[in-house]
C-alpha cells in the first residue's frame, strides 16, 4: 500500500516477493498467493519513505529489503531498528511516540496481533496517525485485532480515514491474529465519522476473509458501500475532502 499525504508518498510495509515465493504461513499453500499488480519499479516510483508497523515476511520481506534504496527515510517501531540495520538501512527513524516528516505528524499507536500465547509469539506491532494542516487524519491501524487501543485511538483522534488489515488471518485455535470481517465491521460502527478501508486480504495463507466475505457481512449489517471501502489489488482510491471520487 502506498499513501499519497501532504506532497510525499508512503510506501507501507513492502512485501515485493513474486507469487509462492515465501513458505507457508498454515499449511495451505507458499505465499504470497497472488502476483504483484505492479513491477516494483512501478511499487518504488515516487515514493519519499517507508512507513513500517512491523518486519514480519509479509510487512518486509528480503527482496524489500534488497530492492528499497538503502538511504531512503524509514519510519519504524524501536524494536525494528536492529533487523533493519542489520540489512543496511541507513536512514531510520524510529518512532516511540510521534514524530515529523515534511510537515506531517506522525503518531505510533498500539494494537494486539492475536490473544495468548500466539500475541507472544507474534511480538510488538505498530499503527500510525498521520496528521497535518488542512489534511484529513488518516489511522493505518496495521496488524492488530479491534481492541481497546485501537477504539481509543479512533475515540482520541477522531480519524477522517481508517486503515484496517481484514483478512482474519489465523495460525491456531485461538482467533483471528488481525481483524476478521465482525470486527471490521465494529470498526465501522465505532467510527460513524470516518470512511474505513479495508487492505491486507486475499494475499496470504492463513487468511480466512475475503473481500467477498466482508462485503456480504457489510451488507448485512447495513453498512453503506461509502463507509466501507475494500479495494481490490492495483485499485487507487482518489479522497477530496473526505469524500471518494
Amino acid at each position: 500500500m502506498k499513501i499519497a499525504y501532504n506532497g510525499k508518498t508512503f510506501l507501507t510495509d513492502p512485501m515485493l516477493s513474486e507469487k509462492f515465493n515465501i513458505e507457508s504461513f498454515a499449511g495451505n499453500s507458499r505465499n504470497p498467493t497472488t502476483d504483484l499488480p505492479l513491477s516494483i519499479e512501478e511499487i518504488l516510483q515516487g515514493v519519499d519513505a517507508v512507513l513500517s508497523s512491523h518486519t514480519h515476511q509479509d510487512h518486509f520481506d528480503s527482496i524489500a529489503m534488497d530492492a528499497i534504496p538503502s538511504d531512503i527515510t524509514i519510519f519504524c517501531q524501536p524494536e525494528d531498528i536492529q533487523k533493519l540495520t542489520d540489512n543496511n538501512f541507513t536512514s531510520l527513524k524510529p518512532v516511540t511516540k510521534k514524530t515529523s516528516f515534511n510537515n506531517t505528524t506522525i503518531i505510533r499507536t498500539e494494537g494486539h496481533h492475536g490473544t495468548g500465547e500466539i500475541e507472544k509469539t507474534m511480538g510488538k506491532v505498530s499503527g500510525y496517525v498521520l496528521q497535518a494542516e488542512n489534511e484529513p487524519v488518516v489511522y493505518w491501524a496495521g496488524d492488530t485485532i479491534y481492541c481497546d487501543e485501537v477504539k481509543k485511538v479512533i475515540a482520541e483522534y477522531n480519524p477522517d480515514y481508517i486503515i484496517t488489515h481484514s483478512c482474519g488471518a489465523t495460525l491456531d485455535k485461538s482467533g483471528p491474529i488481525i481483524m476478521d470481517a465482525k470486527q471490521t465491521i465494529g470498526v465501522c460502527k465505532n467510527s460513524k465519522n470516518s470512511i474505513v478501508i479495508a487492505v491486507h486480504m486475499e494475499a496470504l495463507d492463513h487468511a480466512t476473509v475475503t473481500r467477498n466475505d466482508l462485503q456480504k457481512l457489510a451488507d448485512k449489517e447495513g453498512i453503506l458501500e461509502e463507509r466501507l471501502l475494500i479495494p481490490k489489488d492495483g485499485d487507487i482510491l482518489l479522497f477530496d475532502i473526505g469524500s471518494p471520487v
